[in-house]
């Protein structure tokens, strides 16, 4: 995997991240989703490599970079925080300002960095993916049926236990589709309990401090201030659950575009090559 690219471990000050950079070119960050590790950018990284500098981390709390002690206000495991650390991380690299993509929960991190950090993010991408105040405040009987896990996830304890009973059982993947050796690296993430409890947090947070933050951001007329692209998987849910995708973001991102691509969730993994073709062209464009 990821082959000419470097693999370091980047102290950001309240975590140290597992990070893979390579290829040459404006910089580009790339951050995964739940439950997956930087390594599921295998297939996409080398492609947009012959263009970027493209920058690839475990998020904190997943995959092998560290995960902070837990707080009462979930704070560790906020998309602020997590934004803080791509900024700082970048900053280790040389990387004063950048381009982000976000796919599943990484999406969150990627929009909380436009937010929080307008002057460092240049263009922003969001895969599968809308604010989350936006999915709670929307949340109906469809998406408790859907997206059960959101609530689960945020209990104390008991997903933990679930989930480490069984780990393989319970978040299935497969050798075949991921590739050997991003299979190999997903399967000691969820085996770990550090960073099951790691990756949990994410959603405590979620329901806890990130959609305070969004609101405070919505009530105070903040907005995405750079280009913005959404992708979603048309093989998922989002179109079944939101209808007009851009239609939910466009209040967030003015300067917005967007459609779907023929993938089921894990889109870097099923449908690489469609991916890399639109990441290509929304972040060599000028307008």
């Amino acid at each position: 995997m990821f082959e000419g690219f470097a693999l370091d471990r980047i102290d950001v000050g309240d975590a140290v991240l597992r990070v893979r950079h390579g290829g040459s070119g404006p910089p580009l960050l790339l951050l995964h989703g739940h439950p997956r590790t930087h390594t599921t950018w295998h297939r996409v990284a080398p492609i947009l490599a012959a263009k970027f500098t493209v920058v690839c981390p475990d998020l904190r709390g997943f995959g092998q970079s560290s995960s902070p002690p837990d707080m009462a206000s979930h704070s560790q495991a906020s998309k602020r925080a997590k934004a803080d650390d791509c900024v700082r991380l970048m900053e280790a690299l040389g990387h004063q300002r950048f381009m982000i993509a976000g796919h599943d929960r990484g999406s969150y991190t990627a929009f909380r960095c436009a937010m929080d950090h307008p002057g460092r993010v240049e263009r922003l991408a969001i895969l599968d993916g809308v604010p989350i105040l936006e999915a709670l405040e929307r949340c109906d009987g469809l998406f408790a049926e859907k997206w059960w896990h959101w609530f689960f996830f945020a209990q104390a304890g008991k997903p933990e236990q679930a989930i480490l009973a069984d780990p393989i059982a319970w978040y299935g993947g497969s050798e075949e589709a991921m590739g050997s050796e991003n299979h190999a690296d997903f399967l000691a993430a969820i085996t770990n309990p550090e960073t099951v409890r790691g990756m949990l947090g994410d959603y405590r947070a979620g329901l806890a401090i990130d959609a305070h933050h969004d609101r405070i951001d919505r009530d105070s007329g903040r907005t995405v201030v750079c280009p913005t692209l959404v992708l979603w998987s048309l093989r998922d849910d989002l179109e079944l659950l939101y209808g007009d995708v851009l239609g939910v973001w466009r209040p967030w991102a003015p300067d917005l575009r967007g459609h779907g691509i023929d993938s089921g969730h894990h889109v870097a993994e099923e449908a690489p090559e469609r991916l890399a073709e639109a990441l290509l062209a929304f972040f060599s464009s000028s307008e």
